[in-house]
């Protein structure tokens, strides 16, 4: 299934997946595929049309519709597309992070971006993260990491990364809504949230970005070289 060299980063929201992964993907030479900003993009997209994030057979026909692209800006940034209009800040707004599991957790949507995400790593070395790569994705990753933390860390992390954009969210509202996310990604019936087997399972509680990216250098320094 993988015909390159590939890492997969899992874990719940506000763990820092996104933000190690792109670190190592700078680090590595390598392409950096963030899956959860795709199912945020559809997310957007349904909330924009007004959509019912119930309707499974509406929301599979949007994500085939929707033409997602990722680019890396010159900072090595991540830039996301939706039909192309750059929706980078737009996927991370606080209304679509409250929906976003509604629509991840249905099947028809995750058929869809599952198919383009094994499409993307066929032809490079890549480190994807999200909730379901290292067991659904790409069950095949030469290394499976699971990154978790603490939901108060992450809680705080979250509200620190809103502050920066002007939205002042409370912390017992953002423990409770990542409570939440944790039980609907933990419970949904298709790929539900969890280590694979053969993780590597990281508590970055009480440890810096830095500190994940060199743990994980290390390790990749040692199994591709």
């Amino acid at each position: 299934m993988v015909s390159r060299q590939s890492i997969a980063i899992d874990g719940p929201a506000g763990a820092g997946k996104s933000t190690v992964a792109r670190e190592l993907a700078r680090r590595l030479g390598w392409l950096y595929i963030d899956t959860g900003a795709m199912y945020r993009a559809i997310t957007l997209k349904a909330l924009r049309q007004g959509l019912n994030l119930k309707d499974e057979k509406s929301l599979e026909a949007l994500a085939r519709e929707s033409r997602i692209e990722m680019t890396t800006d010159p900072g090595c940034a991540t830039r996301i597309y939706l039909d192309g209009e750059d929706v980078t800040r737009a996927i991370r707004e606080p209304e679509v992070s409250r929906h976003v599991s509604l629509v991840a957790r249905l099947p028809g949507v995750r058929e869809v971006m599952v198919h383009r995400q094994r499409e993307m790593a066929e032809s490079k070395n890549v480190i994807m993260d999200g909730r379901d790569v290292g067991t659904v994705v790409l069950p095949d990753a030469g290394l499976k990491i699971f990154l978790t933390a603490s939901p108060e860390a992450r809680a705080r992390r979250r509200q620190q990364d809103l502050q920066a954009q002007g939205h002042h969210v409370p912390l017992d509202l953002l423990i409770r809504e990542i409570a939440e996310r944790d039980r609907l990604d933990s419970s949904r019936p298709v790929a539900p949230l969890m280590p694979a087997p053969d993780a590597w399972v990281i508590d970055s509680s009480n440890l810096s970005v830095e500190q994940v990216v060199e743990m994980i250098t290390a390790r990749v320094r040692g199994r591709f070289s």
